[in-house]
This record gives C-alpha cells, sequence and structure tokens, in this order.
C-alpha cells in the first residue's frame, strides 16, 4: 500500500525539480521499515546523493520525536551538506489512511550561486579598500578584516530630526556603560563629552543643553568640560 501512495508522488519529484531549477534538491524517501532509503531524486548535484541512499539520521530523528502527529509539514529549517554548505529544508510528510508516515518529500534550496553571485556584484559596486573594512557578515567571503581603529566615527547614520541624531550619537558613546549616565562622575562624564565632541555632537543647534540634560549636570558644566579639552 505504501509503495502505491510513494508511486504518486515520483512524478511530481521530476516535476519540481525542473519547475524550480537546479538550486532546489528534491527528494522523496520511503520511510517504511524495510527500506528507509531515497526512492526519487531531481537535482541531486546538490548532495551528492542518488536513489538508494539511505534517509538521514536528522529526517528519522525527527519522525522518533512524533512530530508528524502534530505537523503535516516542516519547512525553512537549515541542514548542512557534507561539504559544509548550509541548505534551507523542508520537509512534507506523507501519511497512510490512518496516519502513519510512510514517507517524506524534501525540497532543500541551496543559495550557494547567489551568493557568489552577490559578492561579483559587491566587487564591481566598490573599491577593494572598503571592501576589507565591512563587518565580518557583509564582507565577501575571503575578504581581510582591516577595518579602522574607530570605524564608528566613520559610520553615517540616517535621522528624521536633529533630536533623533543626538540621541542615536548620545547611545552609541554610552553604550557600555555598566551604569546610567546621571550616575557617572565628573571624569566619566568628561570623557562622555570628548566622543560627543569628536562625533560633531556641539555643532547641532542645542547640542550643549541636550548633553547636559542628559548627563544631569549645567550647560556651564559641558562649556567647562569643552575648555579643559581645548587646553
Amino acid at each position: 500500500m505504501s509503495s502505491n501512495i510513494l508511486d504518486s508522488y515520483k512524478i511530481l519529484v521530476d516535476f519540481l525539480g525542473k519547475a524550480l531549477g537546479p538550486d532546489y534538491e528534491i527528494v522523496l524517501h520511503d520511510i517504511t521499515a524495510e527500506h528507509s532509503q531515497i526512492v526519487a531524486i531531481a537535482n541531486s548535484h546538490i548532495s551528492d546523493r542518488a536513489v538508494g541512499s539511505p534517509t538521514t539520521d536528522a529526517a528519522l530523528q525527527t519522525l522518533a520525536t512524533g512530530s508528524y502527529k502534530t505537523n503535516d509539514y516542516l519547512f525553512d529549517y537549515p541542514v548542512e551538506t557534507g561539504d559544509g554548505r548550509t541548505l534551507r529544508a523542508s520537509t512534507l510528510f506523507i501519511k497512510d489512511g490512518e496516519g502513519n508516515p510512510v514517507g517524506l518529500l524534501g525540497i532543500n534550496f541551496d543559495d550557494s550561486r547567489y551568493k557568489e553571485l552577490s559578492e561579483k556584484l559587491l566587487h564591481t559596486l566598490h573599491p577593494e579598500a572598503f571592501l576589507k573594512t565591512l563587518p565580518p557578515r557583509e564582507r565577501p567571503a575571503g575578504e581581510p578584516d582591516v577595518r579602522r581603529e574607530k570605524p564608528d566615527s566613520l559610520t553615517e547614520g540616517f535621522s528624521i530630526d536633529t533630536a533623533s541624531l543626538m540621541q542615536k550619537m548620545l547611545d552609541s558613546v554610552t553604550a557600555s556603560l555598566s551604569m546610567p549616565v546621571d550616575r557617572l562622575n565628573q571624569s566619566e562624564k568628561k570623557d562622555i563629552v570628548q566622543k560627543l565632541q569628536e562625533r560633531g555632537m556641539f555643532q547641532l543647534k542645542g547640542g550643549i543643553s541636550f548633553v547636559a540634560k542628559h548627563l544631569s549636570c549645567s550647560p556651564a558644566t559641558v562649556y567647562r568640560y569643552l575648555g579643559e579639552l581645548e587646553a
């Protein structure tokens, strides 16, 4: 009975493989006790598996947990190939008339080709020197990290108004503090004023009063800190 059910899915494997294209591996597993193996596969170059290859231990573990009892399918979870690539996987539980699992229909998406294309595009759009300054998650594969000592001073942020911009500046220099800003001592507050000065805070209208308010001191004190920094 189970073989008849799965036979009807074999044409679907071929269809989806052609319709979705070469970056999608479509796999049909027979998971009955006497088989537990792949019975149809499209775009097998993605994982180098073939008809007759065993069902993965991850798939078997999923069945052992009984996920099929409350779910008809699982989608968008990561699986890793033998050569270290991560695929986005989705699995349909194929059940018999009594609700028992007899097969799995898996769709595995390999985005390797698109990562290569995006890296080529980045190299086309940006000078090599700029690419090397990007954070690891944004930098193309193989590019070394040679970011500047103070990259945040060169990072541009878009704000809708002056108040938002000043708040962003303050947040950037106080993010690592372990206590509220208004509880800092004079030396620590002076250090914050210096960092804000380096970011151009006091070139903004209202910058002095904004900083004074958040440091719980008077505008005159902020002016004094600035004067001491220039001395």
